[in-house]
């Protein structure tokens, strides 16, 4: 396997900004002691001042931008702050919910390290959630994030009682192809594996204003663990 390259990743780039598609698996910053591979790392290889303007989770894919300068930086900060940017998330979950356009606002607190709640006394949190699709157990979710706490799309999806495939954490046990397929047999020795590795969540398009005004708006394709998630469901419905 050759190694990730930064440019390979990169979906649009002016004078301020990059905008990439993240893999899974690939840390938006530098999470461990000893310097593992991550998205900040990789493009400071290529620029020597860009920072990153969100973060995405390990195991989540998808849009992510970047800032080359400081006053990009400031000014991507402040749209985040202010609830400017617009985010779109799809995730494969539990159940087959019937949500049209439904808003989850309830409060989020973070606990242990890399662990948050839903708390009473937490931030507010806000998520709105459509169905897309719906298969045999399953079904594809959009999730539109009005804040950004630590694990919101998670908790919310938690709260509904529509966990993510693969979200150990909060509730989304892993997908065996057996459980959809009859005749799913296995050579002898061998163990089945989850179909996808990861929890199923992809950051598909973000939209926020350039420094000079225009809007940029981009969209990452699924990855492909992600994409024949969906394929094979659907195959199965």
């Amino acid at each position: 396997m050759k190694p990730l390259a930064f440019p390979d990743l990169i979906l649009f780039e002016n004078d301020d900004y990059v905008v990439v598609s993240k893999p899974p698996f690939l840390p938006t910053l530098d999470e461990r002691v000893g310097g593992a591979v991550n998205l900040l790392g990789l493009a400071r290889q290529h620029y020597d001042d860009i920072q990153v303007g969100h973060r995405l989770d390990r195991d989540t894919s998808g849009v992510l931008a970047l800032a080359k300068n400081p006053a990009a930086y400031r000014h991507l900060a402040m749209q985040f702050e202010n609830r400017e940017v617009k985010k779109q998330y799809h995730a494969v979950v539990w159940g087959t919910p019937q949500l049209e356009h439904q808003l989850v606002n309830r409060n989020i607190e973070n606990t242990t390290r890399g662990k948050a709640r839903l708390a009473y006394n937490g931030k507010p949190a806000e998520t709105y959630f459509t169905t897309l699709d719906t298969f045999a157990k399953h079904a594809l979710v959009l999730a539109e994030p009005v804040t950004g706490r630590m694990h919101q799309i998670r908790l919310h999806l938690m709260y509904l009682q529509a966990p993510i495939i693969g979200d150990g954490l909060y509730g989304g046990e892993d997908f065996y192809l057996s459980s959809l397929k009859k005749r799913f047999n296995l050579k002898e020795g061998e163990e089945e594996q989850p179909f996808i590795k990861r929890f199923a969540l992809h950051a598909l398009r973000l939209s926020f204003t350039g420094l000079d005004g225009e809007e940029i708006t981009m969209e990452a394709p699924y990855p492909k663990d992600f994409r024949v998630l969906v394929e094979t469901l659907r195959q199965y419905a």
